[in-house]
């Protein structure tokens, strides 16, 4: 079935437990900021909407409210994005990566101060990070994107449109791969990190059946239990939405959403990452990239080509990696 050990990659994630709890607060505490944002902005619209004298007119301003109220969390939660992947996100999987390896982490809050510097030593600055996960995140796809041209010259009726559905699938799941392929810039000490994505690239493509088939794996597990969470959490939801002013009650599944999203954001992905990595890191062992696969990836992915210049003006902090 799969090829990754979940009841270890548990035990690895538990020895990060400073992480996984900054995780819990951060994530948690961006559902609350929803909920109370959303509530407020609810209360505002319902109380602007009681000096009209037309009927319904303070239930509409206060579901108009809710929905500005979830905007305005939605769109500064998208500008701190950068600034989780940086500080959050990569400096766990720094972490995560030496444990793999074997090594020794510091206790408490030591353990995420050095996956910060873990990070910072490779990847200078925030915006170096976000452009090169973006960057990635293209070129995974332009793999899967080959991988169902491969398949499209097998003739088997149906294929084609099975494939299309399959890739669909995949796109998705690329989501558990791209930082997996920060792990490997963590791994190998990388002075340049555009150039050893370029690499970790390469390598995924000449390994991408077995990672495409457990990142599937993974997809459907972490969806699954994603799911189940947001049906235990309807209830709960349902509850804290009938308590906001006006006719918020169907917001209650739009809160539940929320709720499970936090908890696969906090538990579940770094959980997902962790088996990714002991897939890939045995997958390459002792592989160098493939001249047929960097070629293929050239022609496939614009920005893959566009990687190449990045690593060779790469001067460590002074590098402009904007997109």
């Amino acid at each position: 079935m799969w090829d990754f050990k979940l009841m270890q990659a548990i035990g690895l994630m538990m020895k990060t437990m400073p992480f996984i709890i900054l995780r819990m607060m951060i994530y948690f505490g961006i559902t609350l900021a929803f909920i109370v944002v959303t509530g407020a902005g609810a209360g505002i619209g319902w109380g602007l909407g009681s000096f009209s004298q037309e009927p319904g007119t303070s239930a509409s301003f206060s579901t108009w409210g809710g929905v500005l109220g979830f905007s305005l969390t939605a769109g500064v939660i998208f500008l701190l994005r950068e600034y989780l992947l940086y500080m959050v996100k990569a400096a766990h999987i720094a972490v995560l990566v030496e444990l793999l390896d074997g090594n020794e982490l510091p206790e408490g809050r030591g353990q995420i101060e050095h996956g910060r510097k873990v990070v910072q030593a490779r990847f200078a600055e925030a915006n170096v990070l976000f452009a090169l996960d973006r960057i990635i995140q293209g070129v995974l796809r332009a793999v899967t994107g080959i991988a169902q041209g491969i398949a499209s010259i097998i003739p088997i009726p149906g294929l084609q449109q099975l494939m299309g559905i399959f890739r669909a699938f995949l796109n998705i799941a690329v989501g558990y791969i791209d930082e997996v392929i920060l792990g490997y810039n963590i791994r190998v000490k990388s002075e340049n990190p555009w150039q050893s994505a370029r690499d970790a690239l390469i390598l995924y493509g000449q390994n991408y059946k077995i990672l495409m088939k457990n990142a599937a794996w993974l997809t459907v597990i972490i969806y699954g239990l994603s799911f189940l969470v947001f049906l235990v959490l309807l209830a709960p939801a349902g509850a804290i939405a009938f308590l906001m002013p006006g006719s918020l009650g169907a917001f209650g599944i739009v809160i539940a959403l929320v709720m499970a999203w936090s908890i696969k954001a906090a538990l579940l992905e770094p959980l997902a990452i962790t088996c990714m990595m002991q897939v890939y890191f045995p997958a390459i062992e002792g592989q160098t990239p493939n001249p047929e696969w960097e070629e293929k990836l050239n022609k496939g992915s614009k920005k893959f080509r566009g990687m190449s210049e990045k690593a060779a003006n790469w001067v460590g902090r002074k590098s402009d990696a904007s997109i």
